[in-house]
């Protein structure tokens, strides 16, 4: 710069040099502003990659949902919030959406499941109560599909178990649900080993279809001939045998569970696959019951009553289950105008075996052809008879005994079922020879013998008169004079009475006369000639 002409040069002023600024120089006030700018863009980026998907979930209503304060939980850790809640363009469901946050991308998959936690109670347990205080969220089970998903349909109910419990599930098939609900118990040993999932009812409304979930390790226990039962409440039972008596436990009565066992004779003991199929049966007995490979059908014939006799009541072959009722009808013949009552059995042939040894020879089915096994029995005096299982219940069941002296019978194969002979059973013997003895009694002329006993009567009545009025007065005297000639010999008994004096003296002389004789016969005895010289006279 040039020094201005008018101001004197002085040597200890320097002189200043003048320079052009330049145009792109930045300010430093608008580092501030740009530093935050960077800065925010960088967390918008950070954001944007950190951001996790987002997913809407479908529910039945919006109980419990408030956009942006309900969670999204697993394993009870937060995975994301619920950002809108609306309804469907029908009205008829609540769209949740939420953000999920990055980390749990994976969990989205196609069988991962969503419900709304809230305090609950179903089948005997309680579930939700710290919802009471923190609020409703929505609880995630994580399914194990490799197939992506962000639409959800959330449950109403809870599930019973989470997915990575581990355990095998099961289906049972019943005729109806009993007091089972989602969540009842599944007992084995008296021991809580699962409970029950799901149910439905079958699409021909004939039954129903529950399934169960059995813990581990107690599902190596159901094997493929394990049988399922209700085990809800106390089962009574009435049958042939008595009364029956039966509960699973305490839990069991109140809120009802199922129970299960394989019997002990089952020699497949290989472990179910999952899903597989059971049937579900009303209590134990029936689930215990042997199960027949082979099952012949028979209608027995009965003319007696069989009040008592129901289906499932036993066929008893000396002590020993060989078949069961499964139809009871009437029957009315034209010909002979009577009725019958045919009875419907299942007959077990397996069961008339030689395997009290296993892998005894001979053991299986006595024959092969039904006909061949019927008709050897019969020849050989084989009956069907009803007989009472139970004096307190009076249960009927059909005892199979041979009776050697029954009349000779035959197998009607001409019918379908075929029909086994009977004999009447010992009630209806016993009322047929009651009626044998009222019958002979009938005939018995009781009027005649009434009227000759009252006939009798009278003559006897009668002659009770005319003792009254004759032999009764003669029969009085008599009596007097007995009388007095008991008071004469009373007075002649008497002590100081003549005769007591004469008889007294009479003794006396006896008494002397008998010392004679026996002086006489002791000097006899001395001097036996005496009986002929005489006694000596005495010498002086």
């Amino acid at each position: 710069m040039a020094r201005p002409p008018d101001r004197p040069a002085s040597p200890d002023i320097p002189e200043a040099v003048a320079t052009q600024r330049p145009r792109w120089r930045l300010q430093l006030i608008w580092l501030v502003p740009i530093v935050a700018v960077l800065i925010g863009c960088w967390l918008a980026v950070k954001a944007v990659i950190e951001q996790g998907p987002t997913i809407t979930i479908t529910f039945a209503s919006g109980e419990g949902l408030e956009a942006g304060k309900t969670k999204i939980k697993y394993k009870n850790v937060d995975i994301g919030v619920v950002k809108s809640v609306r309804l469907t363009r029908d009205h008829t469901h609540v769209v949740a959406t939420a953000e999920i946050v990055k980390d749990a991308t994976d969990m989205l998959v196609d069988n991962t499941r969503f419900w709304v936690v809230r305090p609950r109670i179903s089948g005997g347990t309680v579930s939700g109560i710290g919802t009471l205080l923190s609020g409703s969220f929505i609880g995630t089970d994580v399914g194990k599909s490799t197939t992506g998903k962000r639409d959800f349909v959330g449950l109403e109910t809870p599930p019973v178990f989470a997915s990575d419990v581990p355990g095998r599930e099961f289906v049972l098939k019943a005729e109806d649900m009993g007091s089972l609900d989602v969540g009842s118990p599944i007992f084995f040993r008296r021991l809580q080993v699962g409970q029950v999932t799901a149910y439905k009812l079958d699409s021909d409304g004939k039954g129903v279809t529950l399934n169960v979930f059995v813990n581990a390790p107690y599902d190596r226990f159901v094997t493929s001939n394990t049988r399922f039962w209700h085990a809800s409440g106390v089962n009574v039972s009435l049958d042939a045998t008595g009364v029956k008596v039966n509960t699973q436990s305490l839990v069991s009565i109140v809120i009802g569970g199922l129970a299960f066992q394989t019997p002990p004779d089952t020699a497949d003991i290989s472990e179910a696959a999952v899903k597989t199929q059971f049937e579900l049966f009303d209590n134990f007995a029936d689930a215990m019951k042997r199960h027949d490979s082979i099952v012949d059908t028979y209608v027995m014939n009965f003319t007696e009553s069989v009040r008592g006799l129901t289906i499932g009541a036993p066929v008893d072959f000396r002590g020993i289950t060989v078949g069961e009722v499964t139809a009871i009808y009437t029957r009315f013949d034209p010909v002979t105008r009577q009725f019958s009552i045919p009875v419907e059995i299942h007959f077990y042939p397996e069961r008339f075996t030689s395997r009290y040894e296993s892998g005894a020879a001979g053991a299986g089915r006595i024959s092969r052809d039904p006909r061949r096994l019927s008709t050897l029995l019969v020849d050989r005096g084989l009956r069907a008879q009803l007989r009472t299982g139970s004096l307190i219940t009076g249960q009927l069941y059909i005892a199979l005994e041979f009776f050697p002296n029954a009349p000779k019978a035959e197998m009607n194969w001409d019918k379908t079922p075929p029909e086994f002979p009977t004999t009447p059973g010992n009630l209806q013997s016993l009322q047929d020879s009651l009626t044998n003895v009222m019958t002979k009694l009938n005939k018995i002329p009781f009027e005649a013998i009434g009227k000759g006993a009252q006939q009798t009567l009278a003559e006897a009545n009668t002659l009770l008169k005319g003792l009254d009025t004759e032999v009764a007065p003669q029969a009085r005297d008599t009596l007097v004079a007995a009388q007095k000639a008991l008071d004469s010999a009373n007075s002649a008994l008497q002590p100081n009475s003549p005769l007591q004096q004469g008889a007294g003296d009479a003794l006396s002389e006896v008494a002397r006369t008998a010392a004679a004789f026996r002086t006489l016969a002791d000097y006899l005895e001395r001097h036996p000639e005496a009986l002929l010289r005489g006694k000596p006279e005495d010498q002086k």
